[in-house]
């Protein structure tokens, strides 16, 4: 096939799939003109073949999707240019459809996608994709690209962790015993060391002054953290105490408050072996490229992607917040669309005071996985259910 034509669809992953898929020499996306002048849009899928390594050429045709008279023209002007084309139709408008099947005649292949049986279907003249099973699996920074955004650094070396997968099972392990005293524990870390200092120790009286009161260090998870290896060097003395972080990575987790659980549910994706790709601290710029001076960023806690299905997952310490649920609802739409998951992680116990967060959640299809279910271990089936 040299050409594919493609019609533009909201949903970010109708825009590649097919071309990954069939390989053309060149594929025409056929979209409205707000699209055809966006220029990062343009340039990020440009980026999303080349990181694939797809090397399709791309070339955007500007028409309006919901003028059938047009879009009829603008199918058959293209077909004329390379009969050896044929037409994706899993995306687009009902006009664009209803235009596509009529400019296509009798000749030309057509064919579509369905994402709920992620299979190809020949539709008339295509049976390269006749109940064809799609085999594509994308990495986060596809998810990303595909959209016209770009993955940057976040506060994770995920590189790093892969080797230290027994350091995260002992930070969610001092996080579960202590959990009471946590946010308090993690204040006083703050208040006897400094996050950008290269030196390790740490040194101070046993209750330091913290916002909104004082914080007492617990000498049971001192000593927890110690016998697993997490903090050296412990001397305790009846109103002080000093120690040494493992390294960095350490001080950083026992400085933040929301760093175990983080950790907990990043182990426990991989532990799943059901991910194609899991990144920690997935940071996203909306605008692409990773220019310092050009960006509008979020960032996802935990990202996984399964196939071509992403994966958003928000992780909280505290009651879960309308403002929460709608950004994360805000990303999985902008970044995964229709057929991606998104859920969010607290380790809050449900109650009757949080049903109707738990009623917003439902509403925009987001999971919700409470302590209970952390507890009950219960967090690697619902990660794996589809």
């Amino acid at each position: 096939m040299k050409r594919m034509i493609e019609l533009y669809d909201e949903r970010p992953i109708e825009n590649v799939l097919a071309t990954e898929m069939f390989r053309p020499e060149e594929t025409v996306l056929v979209c409205p003109p707000e699209k055809a002048s966006d220029d990062v849009w343009k340039r990020s899928l440009i980026r999303y073949f080349e990181h694939r390594g797809c090397p399709t050429r791309l070339r955007f045709v500007e028409t309006s999707l919901l003028d059938t008279v047009r879009i009829k023209k603008t199918i058959q002007r293209l077909i004329r240019e390379e009969p050896d084309c044929a037409i994706d139709i899993s995306g687009g408008t009902d006009a664009a459809l209803f235009a596509s099947g009529a400019a296509a005649g009798s000749r030309t292949p057509v064919f579509t996608y369905s994402r709920k049986r992620n299979t190809f279907y020949d539709i008339q003249n295509a049976p390269f994709a006749r109940s064809r099973p799609c085999t594509v699996r994308l990495d986060i920074r596809s998810c990303f690209l595909m959209a016209g955004g770009e993955l940057l650094p976040g506060r994770e070396d995920n590189a790093a962790l892969s080797d230290r997968l027994n350091d995260l099972d002992a930070i969610f392990s001092a996080y579960s015993s202590f959990r009471s005293i946590w946010p308090k524990q993690v204040q006083y870390f703050q208040r006897v060391s400094r996050a950008d200092d290269a030196d390790l120790s740490a040194e101070g009286p046993r209750t330091v002054k913290v916002d909104h009161g004082s914080a007492t260090v617990s000498e049971d998870l001192l000593r927890f953290l110690a016998e697993r290896g997490l903090i050296t060097d412990l001397s305790l003395s009846h109103d002080s105490m000093s120690l040494r972080f493992a390294d960095a990575m350490v001080r950083f987790w026992l400085r933040d408050v929301g760093a175990a659980l983080e950790l907990y549910v990043y182990r426990t994706c991989l532990e799943a072996g059901c991910f194609d790709d899991v990144v920690l601290s997935a940071v996203v710029n909306w605008r692409g490229g990773d220019r310092p001076g050009d960006t509008v960023t979020n960032e996802i806690d935990v990202m996984a992607v399964r196939g071509v299905q992403p994966f958003f997952i928000s992780c909280k310490t505290c009651e879960i917040k309308t403002e929460a649920l709608n950004e994360l609802a805000i990303l999985r739409d902008r970044f995964g669309g229709e057929g991606s998951r998104a859920m969010i992680v607290t380790s809050s116990i449900a109650s009757r005071s949080r049903s109707p967060m738990r009623r917003r959640a439902a509403e925009l299809g987001i999971e919700v996985v409470d302590w209970n279910d952390i507890a009950g271990g219960k967090l690697p089936s619902l990660l794996k259910r589809s």
